[in-house]
C-alpha cells in the first residue's frame, strides 16, 4: 500500500508498504482522510524513537472486523491508545496509561498516513451520517481539548488562559466557552486572533498577559517559553495543564511554583463520545481551521506546510 514512513527522524513517501493484518479482535479500516498535529512534528523531530507509519487523526471506512462483522461497512474514529487490559493501570480504569499499551502512530504501533490501519473493535466510535469528514477527522484532538474539563472543574466564574492559539490551542479555547468561564487565549497571528474573537475568546498578546490575574491557565505552545508565560498569569494556588509535547527539555524555577502553591495537571488523550457529540450539534465546528488538504503522494510537502509559523490544520488523503 501507499503512505509515509519515518525512520530516523527523516519522512519519506512509499508505495510498497505491505498491507496490515488485523487481529482476532481488531479491524481494518481504509483511511479515507487523516490530519497532521503538532505531535506528529515533533515525532519528525525526535520526539518518540519511532519508526513506521505516523499518524494518529483520522475518519476511516470499516473493511473488515471478522469478530465484530456488525462493524463492516460504518464510517469511523478511533481511541489511539491500545492497551493490554490486564497490567495494574488497566485493571485500575488507567488504559491509556497501559503498562505495555502501544499508540497509534506513535508509539510501537504503525498510524493513519497511510491508504490502511488497523485498530481493536473497542476502540471505534460511529461516526454520525451528517458529520463530514472534514469535521470528524478532527475528535481525537478535540477530546484532547475536552479532557481538561474531565480534570479540572472549571467554573462559570473563572478566568481562563490558554496559551498558545494554533490547532490544539484553538479548540481548547472554543470548546472552554461553553463553560461559561471568562476565556483569553494568546495569539501570534492574525488570523489565530480572528478566529478567537469569532468563538467568544478574547484575544491578547504575550505582552499583555496580566501577572497573578488568572485561576487556570492551559499551555498549548509546544516550547518551552510557554511555560514562563503560563507561570506569570497564573494566581498563587491556581491551576497551570500542560497540554504540550514537544522534543527537547524545558528548565524551570520550581522554588517559584512550590512558593505560590501551583497546582500542576498533565492532560493528554481525551473522551471521544462527547467529542463526537459536540461535532454532530455543530455547537463546535473545526473547519474553519483547515489550510490545506494534500494527496498521499504529497505526504512530505503536507508536513512541510504543516510546520510553517501560523499554519492551521493540514489534512492527508490517503
Amino acid at each position: 500500500m501507499r503512505g509515509l514512513w519515518l525512520e530516523n527522524q527523516t519522512l519519506t513517501y512509499r508505495e510498497d508498504l505491505p498491507m496490515p493484518q488485523p487481529k482476532a479482535d481488531e479491524a481494518l479500516l481504509r483511511v479515507r482522510l487523516a490530519g497532521i498535529c503538532a505531535t506528529d512534528l515533533e515525532m519528525v523531530r525526535g520526539y518518540y524513537p519511532f519508526t513506521g507509519v505516523p499518524g494518529h487523526e483520522f475518519v476511516a471506512d470499516v473493511v473488515s472486523a471478522p469478530s465484530a462483522p456488525e462493524w463492516e461497512g460504518k464510517r469511523v474514529v478511533g481511541e489511539i491508545n491500545i492497551s493490554c487490559g490486564e497490567c495494574a493501570q488497566c485493571r485500575a480504569g488507567r488504559p491509556t496509561h497501559c503498562e505495555r499499551r502501544q499508540v497509534l502512530g506513535i508509539w510501537q504501533r504503525n498510524g493513519v498516513f497511510a491508504e490502511y490501519t488497523t485498530l481493536p473493535v473497542h476502540n471505534l466510535h460511529e461516526v454520525p451520517p451528517h458529520v463530514p469528514d472534514e469535521a470528524a477527522v478532527f475528535t481525537e484532538p478535540l477530546a484532547a481539548a475536552l479532557e481538561i474539563q474531565q480534570q479540572v472543574h472549571i467554573h462559570p466564574e473563572d478566568k481562563v488562559l490558554v496559551v498558545g492559539a494554533g490547532r490544539l490551542g484553538q479548540l481548547i479555547a472554543w470548546s472552554l466557552t461553553l463553560t461559561g468561564a471568562e476565556v483569553w487565549a494568546v495569539f501570534r497571528h492574525g488570523h489565530q486572533r480572528n478566529l478567537l474573537a469569532e468563538h467568544g475568546v478574547k484575544p491578547i498578546t504575550a505582552a499583555e498577559v496580566p501577572h497573578w490575574a488568572m485561576d487556570v491557565v492551559i499551555e498549548a505552545t509546544g516550547n518551552p517559553e510557554g511555560l514562563a508565560l503560563a507561570k506569570e498569569a497564573v494566581h498563587p494556588r491556581g491551576t497551570i495543564v500542560l497540554k504540550s509535547t514537544y522534543a527537547g527539555k524545558a528548565t524551570l524555577d520550581l522554588s517559584r511554583w512550590v512558593v505560590d502553591e501551583v497546582n500542576v495537571v498533565g492532560s493528554r488523550c481525551g473522551p471521544f463520545a462527547p467529542a463526537l457529540r459536540h461535532l454532530a450539534t455543530g455547537r463546535i465546528d473545526p473547519r474553519p481551521l483547515i489550510m490545506g488538504r494534500y494527496k498521499i503522494a504529497d505526504g512530505v510537502k503536507a508536513f512541510e506546510r504543516a510546520a510553517e509559523r501560523g499554519v492551521l490544520k493540514i489534512l492527508i488523503e490517503p
